[in-house]
């Protein structure tokens, strides 16, 4: 079954992040790599009114430092975690707290990832991708209808005018990323965090060689583009068909 734009794709398109974090130079930092990265951040200096704001505004991820005034992050999570509201909510402590216990209480009380001080920005930036990754993987639908194509995520197969289309697997998922958020604009180095991982050595114009091979395969005339659209300057997005 296909499916129209949903709430659920909107809250994809632009995910808010609530860092939580007493340090004003990280908090900038960790803001700053987010926001260029596509995210929507929001800063808090102290624990005492997460819930309240999250309440009012749910975000996608909560980053926790645990070391804050207040409530410390681990209690912070244990109370997102008893919220009716917010008890699903991806949850990622980033903290100078390097020991093994330290590290074990955090996913014991909810956390999907742990990640100690110093920190990579690129190394922060996939892993809470990847973890908003599994949170849209869960409920997102399997099947893609836009037009002439068809996109089975669960299967991996990619069919334009009822054919299948033979694709490698980073071709596969660079069409489903930019289908699933179609109209976004992206920049190459966007892409690359998206979809090759942390470890992979690629230059952003890979992302170039990828998308004129997307285009034979999908495209009735490769060289207009009718999906796969490049924006001057910016990057790429995938347009749907009217």
């Amino acid at each position: 079954m296909g499916v129209q734009t949903s709430d659920l794709e909107s809250e994809i398109r632009d995910p808010r992040i609530f860092v939580v974090e007493d340090d004003a130079d990280i908090a900038g930092l960790v803001c700053f790599h987010l926001n260029s990265s596509g995210y929507t951040t929001k800063w808090l200096a102290n624990s005492s009114s997460v819930i309240e704001e999250a309440e009012k505004d749910r975000p996608s991820l909560f980053l926790l430092d645990i070391m804050i005034p207040g409530s410390d992050g681990i209690e912070l999570c244990r109370h997102i975690r008893s919220n009716k509201r917010l008890a699903g909510t991806r949850v990622i402590f980033l903290t100078a707290k390097t020991g093994e216990a330290d590290r074990i209480k955090g996913f014991e009380i909810g956390g999907d990832d742990y990640i100690t001080k110093p920190f990579s920005p690129r190394e922060l930036v996939a892993r809470v991708r990847a973890v908003l990754r599994r949170t849209a993987l869960s409920e997102q639908p399997d099947v893609l209808n836009l037009g002439e194509i068809e996109i089975d995520a669960s299967s991996m197969i990619l069919k334009v005018g009822g054919q299948i289309i033979p694709t490698t697997a980073r071709e596969f998922r660079l069409l489903h990323y930019l289908a699933l958020h179609r109209a976004r604009v992206f920049t190459r180095d966007q892409l690359l965090d998206a979809v090759w991982s942390a470890g992979c050595f690629v230059t952003p114009r890979s992302v170039d060689v990828y998308m004129r091979r997307l285009r034979e395969k999908i495209e009735p005339d490769p060289e207009n583009p009718s999906y796969l659209k490049t924006v001057r300057g910016i990057g790429y997005r995938f347009d749907s068909p009217r």
